[in-house]
């Protein structure tokens, strides 16, 4: 719950200015003070050993994820999902450009580029991120190293491999780097590649299958007073499958650009950022493991500024000020299929010139009051603006279709063969997206939120082995370009929409007001005298107004079996409730020279969320949890024994059908060794073979389209798999 560093903010006056005026200045100040460029956020990663996504890093921190593609599952903090949740990569805000939410922030990084990373659930201070009300999850790979020679030179490298057996895994990462005493430039890049992979049955999981490449070129130049870093990104996933959705990523390609600024004065530290990030995203059909013709695009892109400059009041007290500025831009079109009167001949607008602007600033006040006491106060105020152009349907001239329209749908072996549409008449218009989309046209598409956020965090150290953190947070977020301007109607179009895996169809709704949520957070610590254990315990609860929920509008069924009844929904505005509480508990229990040291680690986490109006149980809300690990350190050796617990998901959505789930356990067992520069990591995952299905997996329409009997199954975990790594430093 408690932020004690130094995150990425920014400052009130125009951003470019002073953010040129910053770069400019290295002699406008005579009383400068030396530049520190070391920083610790969170939990260091400093081994490349961790491959892939950084989902098993960020897991370890308490985040849960819900399945989505390989590289592309969304994070979820006490119980929050999507949007909800802000994360920042190395300080940039870099918006989801997928209807169904296949690019999320997290997928443009892997394990092996970051190098620290930072987690803040519930109560976090205002200068960590705005229009959230879940938490910030940070993520940083610029960390530049320089060296002691005044000429350019080698500096380090790494290359990292690991092969996993359940989906015939294969990553790879590597990083070069060159550096003086000023100048530092550095290469990170990565890898994956993997099949659909098998379950505890030694079944195949179908469309979970994925490539792709991330790659980054840093650089960065300092002197005594200041630093200045540039870094390029690019991604590229040709494709990657997404068993849970109607389609999958047929491409992702991205260009992005961030610029640094640090420095410091006498009694102050202004920081600059800038970012430009860009997406060409496109969905369809690659494999034979779910099939189809028709096409999604999205043309996305991002532009912010953040500027941030910390005064110390005193020794003890700071006041941190910050502007912020973010720009998103996107078009998101379904290209019509020649030849199809249903899917065309026109193109499918679904976001036409879509913008959402963001202008903040906020005040922070922190203070080490006294040898016991630490505070952190802020306020932040937002305006955010969002606004679309106008939209078509597929058939723009044509005000309903008929039924002959109704067979290309048969014909086309489309996302779902929804066959049950023949049912509609020439006189349902509530689901003629032409109507839709003129009614669309006539309305109000331009939108206005001004949000204040405020928050209050103390740490109290009761003896040097008693400690006690209390957060109160009012925090904000404001509807996304889907929730508010999704237009289409009929049960294709709004099944397009959502990226809650769940098989149901979402219609927006621009009057949606903004989520506002209230949260109180305690936390007790307690640690041995002889630093024996240390004992955790965090409560937490959270009130939200007008949470974005949905509602039903009908339902429909496409295969006319008792397992495949689907429903429509429509985003709406309503009252929720989660809390929740977790306990974590490490102790060293046993010391020899002949076996080394041994440690215990535990948690437990339980998390609940109901509506007010229905008392219904929110979606996707994992159930009790615990997990124990015991790790023993000998020489070059670490071995960990690790035994996971989920109990059985009982509460559950039941308008958006959702599933539930057996409770289960799983066995991993792992072996890492160091030499030097190599090291070595052996793991057996899931050793039991256990079949299980994701709590919070979705449903498995992959397997629905290859056989309709399966009906909406949840989709099963990972089976045992054999996962050797090796990562050598040079």
């Amino acid at each position: 719950m408690v932020y004690k560093s130094k995150t990425q903010k920014t400052y009130l006056l125009t951003p470019v200015a002073l953010f040129i005026s910053g770069v400019l200045s290295p002699f406008a100040f005579a009383d400068d003070t030396p530049l520190e460029v070391i920083e610790v956020h969170g939990h260091a990663q400093n081994k490349h050993l961790a491959l892939g996504s950084s989902e098993s890093l960020l897991s370890d921190l308490g985040v849960d994820f819900s399945a989505a593609g390989g590289v592309s599952n969304l994070p979820i903090l006490n119980g929050l999902m999507g949007d909800r949740v802000k994360v920042l990569v190395d300080g940039a805000d870099v918006t989801v450009a997928c209807a169904n939410h296949m690019n999320p922030p997290l997928s443009y990084i892997s394990a092996n580029q970051i190098t620290s990373y930072n987690v803040v659930a519930g109560v976090s201070p205002v200068s960590a991120g705005g229009d959230n009300i879940a938490g910030v999850i940070s993520v940083n790979s610029i960390s530049p190293q320089y060296s002691d020679s005044s000429e350019l030179r080698w500096h380090s490298g790494y290359v990292s491999a690991k092969y996993s057996s359940v989906d015939n895994g294969r990553k790879l990462g590597v990083g070069a780097r060159l550096a003086s005493d000023t100048f530092s430039l550095n290469y990170q890049g990565s890898f994956s590649d993997a099949d659909s992979y098998e379950d505890g049955n030694g079944d195949v999981v179908l469309d979970t299958l994925y490539r792709a490449q991330n790659h980054s070129l840093t650089a960065a130049m300092r002197d005594d007073k200041q630093q200045l870093v540039i870094k390029l990104t690019h991604q590229k996933i040709p494709y990657q499958g997404f068993a849970n959705q109607y389609m999958d990523m047929t491409d992702n390609t991205s260009y992005g650009a961030i610029a640094q600024y640090k420095r410091s004065f006498e009694n102050s530290e202004l920081e600059g950022q800038v970012n430009w990030h860009s997406v060409k995203h496109e969905m369809g059909f690659f494999s034979e493991e779910k099939t189809g013709m028709m096409r999604m695009k999205t043309d996305a892109q991002d532009i912010s500024t953040q500027l941030k400059w910390r005064i110390a009041l005193d020794k003890n007290s700071s006041i941190l000020l910050g502007q912020e500025y973010y720009n998103y831009s996107i078009d998101d079109w379904w290209p019509g299929i020649e030849g199809s009167t249903m899917m065309g001949p026109d193109d499918y607008v679904n976001v036409n010139n879509g913008k959402r602007e963001r202008i903040a600033a906020f005040a922070e006040f922190e203070s080490q009051i006294n040898t016991k006491l630490w505070l952190n106060a802020g306020v932040r105020i937002e305006s955010i603006n969002t606004h679309v152009g106008e939209v078509q349907s597929y058939n723009d001239d044509m005000s309903m279709m008929d039924m002959d329209d109704m067979d290309d749908m048969d014909d086309m072996d489309d996302m779902s063969d929804m066959s049950s549409m023949k049912s509609m008449t020439m006189s349902d218009t509530s689901t003629d997206n032409t109507i839709a989309a003129q009614n669309f046209n006539a309305g109000d598409r331009d939108n206005t939120d001004t949000i204040v956020d405020a928050n209050l965090l103390i740490n109290y150290q009761i003896t040097n082995y008693d400690e006690l953190q209390f957060g109160l947070a009012r925090k904000n977020r404001a509807p996304n370009l889907y929730e508010r301007y999704s237009w289409g109607v009929s049960t294709m179009a709004t099944t397009m929409i959502g990226w809650y895996g769940d098989g149901n169809g979402y219609i927006g709704n621009p009057d949606l007001d903004v989520e506002t949520a209230h949260t109180i957070s305690a936390t007790y610590i307690k640690q041995a005298k002889d630093d024996g254990w240390r004992l955790s315990t965090n409560v937490w609860y959270t009130d939200v107004s007008d949470y974005i929920d949905a509602d039903i509008v009908r339902s429909f069924n496409s295969y006319d079996l008792d397992n495949t009844a689907r429903n429509i929904f429509q985003f709406t505005n309503v009252d929720a409730i989660l809390y929740g509480a977790k306990i974590d508990l490490t102790a060293n229990i046993y010391e020899s020279k002949n076996l080394g040291n041994w440690q215990l680690h535990s948690n437990v986490t339980n998390t609940r969320g109901k509506r007010d109006d229905t008392n219904q149980p929110l979606y996707q809300i994992k159930p009790l949890q615990t997990q124990l690990d015991i790790s023993q350190q000998i020489g070059r050796f670490e071995n960990v024994l690790s035994w996971q617990w989920v109990d059985t998901k009982s509460r559950v959505d039941n308008n958006r059908f959702e599933n539930q789930t057996d409770s289960y356990s799983l066995v991993n067992l792992s072996s890492k060794a160091t030499w030097n520069a190599l090291t070595l990591s052996a793991e057996v995952s899931n050793v039991f073979d256990e079949y299980y299905q994701l709590p919070l997996g979705g449903v498995s329409i992959a397997a629905l389209k290859q056989d309709s009997s399966n009906g909406f199954k949840q989709l099963a975990g990972l089976g045992r798999s054999l996962n050797i790594s090796a990562s050598y430093a040079f």
